[in-house]
């Protein structure tokens, strides 16, 4: 590195903060009472500096913990060029109130002093005197190089410019830096939005969550408590959500060590031994250390003095009481657990939660003998035990398995929990992970048992909700699960079938190109035509302009002649680059491939990216303008998302008409088990749009055609009691195969232990004579090519009615 870079830091993500666009010279994103920047130091390693990195530090102005997975720190040269680009440095974990976070970025060859234990690590090599840093909402990097235009950039949560910075806040950049001066925020944390002001240059003083300095040091901790308070742990939990002692410190609160969390969100759980006997106030509490490690142990008998707050994991989320900043006494060790709340098939009820017409249920008086996610909130941190419960949700990942602790709730064919509706949840769904790195939950399908007890604590996430901290797993009972194999097609039947297989590039292993291509060869025994989505371009996630799935595809049908399949041809649309949605460079996009001893291809020239396809009426019968074509790619209704591909083959003399479909996420709807109830489905707007234009094509082709064969599917992302599918199916245009089905077997997908219908295959009057089979391969699977099962109807020559 050296000394006379320059640059600039900016810190982003998961939640936006909206910025007041004004016209003033330099960036202001509004004042920020929670996550700043506290200090910025770019000489690490110069010749001069007695640290070995650059660093950004973080601190949390407010009174409860701040989430910043998913955000990023981001940094901009000082005078930024036309080919600047601002660098990013992912964050994870949270900032516990007062605290610090420490972000280091890259080192230089000079220094002689460590950094203490960085949060979070990037490899930014930032400017010594001159450059511009900033907090923001999410990983993606920011596109503005001006002070107007990251005024308006709303992702930007705080920002700071120093030195000599184009990219600054207020009247003017804070000081310039050196290979021996950092530029710091004043000890009040104030941001008055004025970088100027609110900063100043000093030796730099990293500090990181656990309060450790450059020198390895920490503080002296005030001692903790000798004698209990008169607070217990069911008054700080109250009888609602939302703690009554919220923002209040607290002094001697006693408990047992129930279970101790040294990764990730660390801290550890006590539960009170002298209980209340009110069934709403929990008996447990989360002590968050925040980077520390906890130096309990379960069995401890603790006194535990801080503040009381209530964590949001996710804006939508319910929180989590829990004690921050903690001093702890621990007074004996090797004392008895309480004893476990048993969780099962008559403890939970049957209705899952209260309505507050789509407000907030934080403040409503818990009734867990009445709704399931209050009986949850009533047990939250406290120790509970399941026993003999069946997999309903895969091993994920993250070593995360769903449970059921109601067997006869919704059950599948297969052994899974059918979400059978928005007003049918099922109640009986926990997540499992376990508390023990050594022992860590075993790998599981849907269907499998864990036999025996399981015991752990009661805990809240914004991925999935409650679920359960185990110290003690069941063993687990493989069933012995298969994956599914579809009968071939006959010779009179046409075979056709829709698989998403999950951002598919030319890059990704070839062990990915061989499992789907077995699925298709194999499970699905080779259909005539595959509508496939999420077919990437040939270098996937790089953002460098190409849009073509060529190589992506040659090697996805060699796969499938390898095993055993034909010699399929393509035909897609390339997408604008970066007009289409899905993961930024990687131009996500419908394909079908086809048998061309089976099925011809009817190539008619003019369909592109921009140009909508329409129906031709003619003598004999209706033709499209455009094969392939999209439908109104123009329209608002795909903006940002993928575009339907329409096709036209021909099979024993017969037009066929497929429409393959990729409708937009669920992204941005509120969780089922969050605060907000019930909860909004605000993703629903935009599939309500699209399944409009699909309703409006149809239609049209059935106009000029009353018998035309008309077959639409993909992963439509949504339910078949959906109102997309209410406005998919208007007319009877179209009509959903999966309602054909005996209802256990209405699924292509699991999530957060449900099964549910998101992948379809819809057909149009003429076709009446069919076989419709959803395929189980990989949603109920720990080992899974694709996250979404295919599926494929085989329709008779007669069936089409002429």
């Amino acid at each position: 590195m050296q000394i006379s870079r320059s640059g600039s830091v900016l810190l982003t993500g998961a939640v936006a903060v909206a910025l007041a666009v004004t016209a003033l010279p330099a960036a202001q994103a509004a004042p920020s009472a929670t996550a700043v920047i506290s200090e910025v130091y770019g000489g690490g390693g110069n010749s001069g500096a007695t640290l070995t990195r650059d660093f950004v530090e973080l601190a949390n102005a407010g009174s409860t913990p701040f989430e910043v997975g998913g955000f990023s720190v981001q940094y901009l040269p000082g005078a930024p060029s036309a080919g600047s680009q601002w660098q990013v440095s992912a964050l994870t974990g949270s900032i516990a109130p007062g605290g610090r976070y420490l972000v280091a970025q890259a080192a230089g060859t000079g220094g002689t002093v460590a950094l203490p234990t960085p949060d979070a690590t990037g490899t930014i090599a930032m400017a010594a005197g001159s450059g511009t840093v900033a907090l923001v909402s999410g990983t993606t990097p920011l596109t503005c190089k001006s002070a107007a235009d990251c005024a308006a950039e709303p992702r930007i949560v705080d920002l700071v410019g120093y030195g000599s910075a184009v990219v600054r806040e207020g009247s003017g950049p804070a000081p310039t830096a050196s290979a021996t001066a950092s530029v710091h925020r004043a000890a009040s944390l104030a941001d008055t939005d004025d970088n100027a002001a609110d900063f100043s240059a000093g030796a730099p003083t990293p500090v990181n969550a656990a309060g450790e300095t450059s020198g390895g040091g920490q503080g002296p901790e005030e001692p903790g408590p000798t004698e209990p308070g008169p607070v217990r742990i069911h008054d700080i939990q109250g009888t609602t959500r939302v703690s009554p002692l919220d923002g209040t410190a607290v002094t001697g609160v006693p408990g047992v060590v129930t279970g101790v969390r040294a990764t990730g969100s660390r801290g550890f759980w006590i539960q009170e031994t002298a209980p209340d006997d009110d069934p709403r106030t929990s008996e447990g509490l989360f002590v968050y250390t925040g980077s520390a490690a906890p130096t309990v142990k379960a069995g401890d008998s603790v006194l535990v003095s801080g503040k009381v707050a209530e964590y949001y994991p996710g804006t939508a989320t319910q929180s989590i009481t829990q004690i921050t900043s903690p001093r702890i006494t621990v007074l004996s060790s090797g004392n008895a657990l309480p004893a476990p709340v048993v969780l099962d098939a008559r403890s939970v009820p049957g209705r899952y939660v209260p309505s507050a017409g789509g407000a907030s249920i934080d403040p409503l008086p818990l009734e867990p003998k009445r709704y399931a996610l209050d009986l949850y909130e009533s047990l939250e941190s406290v120790r509970v035990q399941i026993a003999d419960t069946r997999v309903t949700g895969a091993t994920t990942a993250y070593d995360e398995i769903w449970v059921t602790v109601k067997p006869k709730e919704n059950p599948t064919r297969r052994g899974g929990t059918l979400y059978a509706s928005y007003q049918d949840q099922n109640t009986g769904r926990l997540k499992v992970m376990s508390l023990d790195p050594a022992r860590p939950v075993p790998t599981a399908n849907v269907g499998d048992v864990l036999k025996g007890r399981t015991t752990g604590v009661l805990d809240y996430a914004s991925y999935g909700g409650y679920n359960l901290q185990a110290t003690e797993l069941g063993t687990h009972v493989d069933k012995k699960l298969r994956r599914e194999v579809t009968r071939k097609q006959k010779r009179d039947e046409l075979a056709i079938a829709t698989y998403n297989v999950e951002n598919l590039d030319a890059a990704d292993d070839q062990a990915k190109f061989d499992t789907l291509a077995e699925g298709i060869a194999k499970n699905l025994s080779s259909p005539d035509i595959v509508s496939l989505e999420e077919i990437q371009d040939d270098n996937g996630p790089v953002n460098d302009g190409t849009v073509g799935s060529e190589a992506t595809l040659k090697r996805f049908t060699d796969a499938i002649v390898a095993q055993g399949g034909p010699r399929y041809a393509w035909r897609y649309i390339a997408p604008e680059n970066n007009k289409d949605g899905g993961e930024p460079g990687g131009n996500i996009r419908n394909v079908f491939l086809f048998n061309p001893q089976r099925v011809s291809f009817a190539d008619r020239p003019g369909g592109d990216a921009t140009t909508p396809v329409h129906p031709v009426k003619t003598w004999k019968g209706v033709k499209l303008s455009a094969s392939p074509g999209r439908i109104n790619p123009a329209s608002p209704a795909w903006e940002a998302s993928r575009k339907p591909l329409v096709g036209e083959f021909t099979f024993r003399g017969k037009p066929v008409f497929v429409i393959g479909n990729h409708f937009g996420s669920k992204g941005g709807d509120q969780p089922l088990h969050g605060r907000f109830q019930e909860p909004n489905r605000s993703s629903e707007a935009k599939r309500l749009q699209q399944a409009t234009e699909v309703n409006a094509f149809v239609t049209s082709l059935l106009k000029a055609d009353k018998s035309a064969q008309v077959v639409a599917l993909g992963d439509f992302n949504d339910f078949e009691f959906s109102p997309t599918f209410t406005a998919l199916t208007k007319g009877k245009v179209l009509k959903p195969l999966i309602t054909t089905l005996p209802a256990s077997e209405r699924y292509s997908y699991v999530f957060d232990g449900n099964s549910q219908t998101l992948d379809h295959i819809l057909t149009s009057p003429a076709i009446r004579r069919f076989d419709y089979d959803v395929v189980h391969i990989n949603a109920e699977f720990a080992d899974q090519a694709s996250d979404h099962d295919p599926q494929v109807v085989r329709v008779r020559t007669g069936g089409f009615w002429f």
